[in-house]
This record gives C-alpha cells, sequence and structure tokens, in this order.
C-alpha cells in the first residue's frame, strides 16, 4: 500500500514540481519583468532548489562517447551484447582509423565489469569503465528496474543473480577464450560464488578476478549498514520494506523493495552532509558559480536516480550474506539454471588470480571484509593473490574519482596485464556433467531440488554478436 501511497503523492506534486522548474527559469531571465525584480536572483535559486527537491530522477546514461587512448581520441558505441529479463550486458566497442592505436586496442586484455545490484543504476560506475576503456574491452552488467519486468518474466533471486554471472563470462570466453572479472562492492559475493561453480565443474575460469569493497565477511568491522541488516530479522524486512508494485508499471503485482525506501535509506546515513550540499547549491546559484552548481547537478542526478529489487533477491542476499554468513562458513548451496543445488567452494578455484580492494575510510563494507576472500580461496597459490588498502578512500572512492584514478585503477591495471594470458577466440567454456563424487555437493532430497520452478529458467535474448577486436 505505501508504494501507491508515494505514486499518488509523486503524481499530485509533478504540477508544482514543474512551476518551481518554470518559475526558476523565468526569474533567472534578465530579459523578463520578472528578472528585473532586485531579488530575483534569489528567489531563481530558491525555486530551483525546490524544483531539484521534488523532480522525479530517471535512469542516468553513461553518455561515454570518446576516451583518450595514449593522445588519440577513440570513439565509443555503447551497445547491448545480451538482453537478459532482469539484466543487459553492455559492450563500450571503441573505434578508430589509426592503425597503430587500433592494434594496441585489438590486444587488450577483455573484462567484465560486474556492478552492484543495491539501489542505484550501474551508471554508478561511469567513471570505473571511462578509466577502464583506455586499456581494456569493457563489458558491464546493466541491471534493470524490477518495476518496469513483467511478472510473466517470473521471480529473480540470488541464485539467478549468480547463474546470469556465469553466463556472461561464458559469452565472453566464447568470443575471447577468457576475460577478467572485476566486482564492485555488492556484487564480490554473487561473482566469487559463480566462479567457485564453474571451478567445481571443472569448467573454465577467468583469468583473474578483482574484487572492491564488498561484504565477503559482512562480520568484520560490521559497519552501521551491516549492522542493520544483521540486527533485524528476516521477517522484519519481509514485513516492512517490501511492497508490490502499482498497476502503472509492466511490473506491476511484482514484490519489490522500491526505490524511494532504498534512497530514504541511503539520505539517512548522512543527512547533516546532504542538507549542506543542498544549501550550497543554493548559495552557488546566488554567487553564479556555475562549475560548482553543474557539478551538484551531475552528481545527485546519479546519486538520485534509483531502481526497484525484485523482493527474491534482496531477502535471499539479506538471509545468506548478512545473517547466516553461507558463504564464509561453506554452507551456500546455489541452484544452477536446471534447479538442481551445488554446492559454493571456493577452495576449488585454483587457475583465477585473485586481487581484493578496500578503502581505508570506507563506512559501507568495513576493514577486512573483502580481503577475508582470499582466505576463502585456499587453492589459488599465494602468487597469485594480491591485496589492495587505498589510503584515505571512502566506499566510493576505491571506484571512482581522484583516488580510483591515481592510486586504484594503476594496482588494477597491472594485476589484469600480469595475468592476462592469450587465449584463442571461440572456445565457449560449457558447463561440465560431473558425477556425484566430484561435484562435491551436498546430499539434497529430490523434493528440495524440485522446489525449483521450471519457469526459473530466464530465456536470453541475443540482440548483437560479438566480433573480437
Amino acid at each position: 500500500m505505501l508504494y501507491q501511497v508515494y505514486e499518488t503523492q509523486r503524481t499530485m506534486m509533478e504540477p508544482f514540481v514543474d512551476f518551481a522548474q518554470a518559475a526558476a527559469k523565468l526569474y533567472s531571465n534578465p530579459l523578463t519583468p520578472a528578472g528585473q525584480n532586485p531579488f530575483a536572483q534569489r528567489v531563481s535559486a530558491g525555486y530551483s532548489l525546490i524544483y531539484r527537491l521534488g523532480k522525479d530522477y530517471e535512469k542516468p546514461s553513461f553518455d561515454l562517447t570518446t576516451v583518450d587512448v595514449d593522445g588519440t581520441s577513440v570513439a565509443i558505441h555503447e551497445r547491448i551484447e545480451l538482453d537478459k529479463p532482469f539484466c543487459e550486458l553492455r559492450r563500450f566497442k571503441r573505434f578508430t582509423d589509426d592503425p597503430a592505436t587500433l592494434t594496441r586496442l585489438k590486444g587488450q586484455p577483455v573484462v567484465l565489469i560486474v556492478a552492484p545490484l543495491s539501489g542505484h543504476y550501474a551508471t554508478l560506475l561511469r567513471d570505473t569503465v571511462k578509466t577502464m576503456l583506455k586499456d581494456h574491452k569493457v563489458y558491464i552488467t546493466d541491471w534493470k528496474n524490477a518495476r518496469t519486468v513483467p511478472l510473466s518474466e517470473g521471480r529473480f533471486n540470488l541464485d539467478d543473480y549468480v547463474n546470469y554471472v556465469q553466463e556472461f563470462i561464458r559469452h565472453l570466453q566464447g568470443a575471447y577464450g577468457n576475460c577478467h572479472v572485476i566486482s564492485v562492492c555488492q556484487p564480490t559475493v554473487p561473482v566469487l560464488a559463480a566462479i567457485s561453480l564453474m571451478a567445481s565443474r571443472g569448467e573454465t575460469t577467468p583469468l583473474s578476478m578483482t574484487m572492491m569493497g564488498g561484504p565477503i565477511d559482512a562480520r568484520k568491522s560490521p559497519t552501521a549498514v551491516n549492522n542493520l541488516a544483521m540486527n533485524k530479522s528476516y521477517s522484519w524486512f519481509e514485513n516492512n520494506v517490501i511492497f508490490r508494485v502499482p498497476s502503472n508499471f509492466a511490473g506491476a503485482g511484482r514484490r519489490v523493495y522500491p526505490g524511494f525506501l532504498q534512497h530514504t535509506g541511503f539520505v539517512a546515513m548522512n543527512p547533516d552532509r546532504h542538507a549542506s550540499s543542498h544549501y550550497d547549491y543554493f548559495k552557488d546559484l546566488l554567487k553564479g558559480d556555475d562549475a560548482s552548481v553543474e557539478a551538484h547537478r551531475k552528481f545527485y542526478d546519479e546519486y538520485n536516480a534509483v531502481l526497484d529489487m525484485d523482493a527474491d533477491y534482496y531477502l535471499d542476499t539479506i538471509k545468506t550474506v548478512f545473517q547466516e554468513f553461507k558463504l564464509v562458513n561453506g554452507t551456500w548451496d546455489v541452484c544452477n539454471e536446471q534447479g538442481v543445488p551445488e554446492r559454493v567452494r571456493p577452495e576449488d578455484i585454483t587457475t583465477t588470480a585473485q586481487f581484493t580492494v578496500e578503502g581505508e575510510l570506507d563506512d559501507i563494507s568495513g576493514s577486512g571484509q573483502t580481503k577475508a576472500a582470499h582466505g576463502l580461496c585456499s587453492g589459488i597459490p599465494k602468487a597469485n593473490q594480491q591485496h589492495l588498502e587505498v589510503k584515505g578512500a571512502g566506499h566510493y572512492g576505491i571506484f571512482s574519482g581522484r583516488r580510483w584514478r591515481e592510486s586504484t585503477y594503476p594496482a588494477v591495471k597491472s594485476f589484469i596485464l600480469a595475468h592476462n594470458k592469450p587465449a584463442s577466440a571461440g572456445t565457449t567454456s560449457k558447463p561440465v556433467a560431473s558425477s556425484p563424487s566430484k561435484r562435491k555437493t551436498p546430499a539434497v532430497s529430490m523434493a528440495a531440488a524440485k522446489t525449483r520452478p521450471a519457469a526459473a529458467v530466464k530465456k536470453n535474448r541475443p540482440v548483437s554478436k560479438s566480433v573480437p577486436t
């Protein structure tokens, strides 16, 4: 019911928000009578702030059209490589007519960036993608807003997330021979699970996996975010933050954790900082500081754009990652696309190099949470494991901004290059049907295996065929 109330309130406020936008433009125009008023600039700034606070924020675009590669401007074409019901695999294809640059681009590593599905859109990693494009062929998971996915597509849970990641990895392996995987924040857990399951089956695993600021072991240095997830019961989350999508969206009736509730939680973590930021925006408008005004708009256009998460996925994450700690306890079973449970065994990974990154001042994933992955992946030689703590960096600083570009990225680039073994394209990694003794999965009753509905196997809609360049 809360979702319907929110949408009704938003619809009722829309005319006033539009009025505030128009009034801000009217009073800021010196050629209009209103603009001649001595208080016009102050009135315009006030209306502009009201508009920014009340508007509905849509999904931003990546807006990456060119990238500089060693002094040469390279064109970027963004396209959807695979279209799944709850996610799009996006490719940032690079084009140049400079022969030397083209040769260099063709030999660069292939990287799959797994973006978080935790409230914001994948565009939150825009700076990550832009920086990586200088030296890598880049793909990214672009998760869809659950309220736009019809009920006919079925549910989406944490197991489906893991299966999506495996499918994307196999897709890139089929096109290029192999790839590197980078996971940022929330996806560190399902990505580690996905690669573990591939290793257990005897499949080819990625050349390297880089995990940045994720809750591999949320028991270590718990933050306010961790404490909320750990101290509230599963039923509390189910009864207090899960609502059905209203009828005016394509996903009407789907159970979701609404984006507007997530946004409220984001703001509640640092209310004073956000209030100060909006007041500074008002003062910058009065001063005519266009650069600061634009910086504020760009940040909040991204920060305020949130998506709904499918309830099953969200509740699975709460239980698996933050309450039962199934990954670190060795009790996590993931249902594959055939509905058969498989035990997640990170120790089975042997050929994938591992790099973990943490921020010294991270207040979302505490110190040691991501580094814990090294202890789980005991099968990876120590020589192929590396950890980095970025000094002075908070959560967002490890993948965006100056510290990402100056501290994190050079280390990530070097690690990927050091483990970039050449592989021939066209060799697809396929699931291996192993015997029960080799699968290393727990005994599970047939009844439990059958609880996975057939509709859980989501259909795959390929959009474009990858041509390695």
